[in-house]
């Protein structure tokens, strides 16, 4: 699975770098951002990620 941020919905409130920091960071711009789409499943729960979204702003795709 391939996760993506919607930067429009995005808060940057963290919670999915807490939960996968090898998969998202937060940009310069302040809002969430994916670094590393091959770690799903292996390094990170994107699952757990996405649902934890306070806001749903990230989504994964097949």
């Amino acid at each position: 699975m391939r996760p993506k941020v919607d930067e429009e919905k995005c808060t940057g409130c963290g919670i999915c770098v807490n939960l996968c920091p090898k998969t998202f960071k937060i940009g310069e711009d302040g809002k969430a951002e994916v670094i590393g789409e091959d770690t799903c499943g292996k390094e990170c729960d994107c699952q757990a990620a996405k649902d934890s979204c306070p806001v749903q702003a990230i989504t994964l795709e097949e």
